[in-house]
């Protein structure tokens, strides 16, 4: 397969959605912990892209193969099977060989760390393949900006957190004489996911928009996503309402010292993005406003994480 059309299949240009949110936990544990593991950064790094391409990979297959409508923008410009005359067998082979890497590079991340690492992981994995396969896909339910907006937002983050201070008794689980045991340090965890509510909703609301833009091709493909069942207006309403959820958590996190005062910087993203609101709130569209979603989750998390590296050298 080209190298274009494989960067087409897994849409190489969305996974920001997944290494901003690993680069978040691991500029966090630095500033938080002053731990920082470069073996199992590279091992989650190259683990994560795979899973994250061949979830891609294998929700573009389905999309293929389910498609009631063949016509319209959504099917010809954006599956790369169709506009790339990729061969089925091509793209089962890729998505195999895209899950062996994850799972194998996976592992050896486990075997530095602990079991904390594996069991999140097999759930994140198992996740990530019914969130488009099987007889009820998540993403063809009303819960895609929940799940996408959690896992990748929240889970990567804890994850990108974890790896680095898995011997700080975070989370401790044992198993001695049949007994189960497992310790959790429920302020760290809160912090955490308090630090992720930028991805959490950055991420929520990509989702989010792409459904509202396609929300006419997913009610014919029998689609019933969170803006077919809520309607588009109230749809939009919710996307605005997630940003600015985001500044009031940065805020906080500010007054409550967990992250550096130079964060500051990351809420006056709020003028650029309130532009970007504003012109998605009059248009929604793949050709035109979709990519506003990404602009925002990019802009706002890349001086985000800046401002958590700014602090490190005060």
């Amino acid at each position: 397969m080209p190298l274009k059309s494989f960067l087409e299949l897994v849409e190489i240009r969305t996974k920001a959605a997944s290494i901003i949110p690993f680069l978040l936990g691991a500029a966090y544990s630095v500033y938080r912990y002053d731990s920082f593991n470069i073996k199992n950064f590279v091992l989650m790094l190259i683990s994560l892209l795979s899973i994250d391409m061949a979830t891609t990979a294998i929700n573009n297959y389905f999309d293929y193969k389910k498609a009631n409508v063949t016509c319209g923008y959504n099917y010809e410009k954006h599956n790369a099977i169709v506009s790339y005359g990729i061969k089925e067998s091509t793209v089962k082979i890729t998505i195999i060989l895209l899950m062996l890497t994850a799972t194998g590079f996976g592992l050896l991340l486990y075997l530095n760390t602990d079991i904390v690492v594996l069991i999140i992981g097999i759930i994140s994995f198992m996740v990530g393949v019914f969130y488009t396969f099987g007889p009820l896909p998540i993403s063809r339910m009303p819960l895609g900006e929940i799940f996408s907006g959690f896992f990748m937002g929240f889970v990567i983050v804890f994850l990108s957190v974890y790896i680095h201070v898995f011997n700080q008794s975070i989370v401790e689980i044992s198993l001695s004489q049949a007994i189960l045991s497992v310790n959790v340090n429920i302020i760290e965890i809160i912090t955490i996911f308090l630090v992720s509510v930028p991805t959490i909703n950055g991420i929520a609301n990509i989702m989010l928009a792409n459904n509202i833009c396609d929300i006419e091709d997913d009610v014919k493909n029998k689609r019933y996503t969170l803006p077919v069942y809520i309607g588009k207006n109230d749809a939009v309403k919710l996307f605005k309402f997630l940003y600015y959820i985001i500044y009031i958590d940065i805020i906080i996190l500010i007054v409550l010292k967990i992250i550096p005062v130079f964060s500051v910087a990351a809420v006056l993203t709020v003028l650029p993005v309130r532009k970007n609101i504003k012109k998605f709130s009059e248009k929604q569209t793949k050709e035109d406003t979709f990519v506003l979603s990404v602009k925002n989750f990019v802009l706002i998390n890349t001086v985000y994480i800046l401002t958590i590296i700014a602090g490190l050298l005060k």
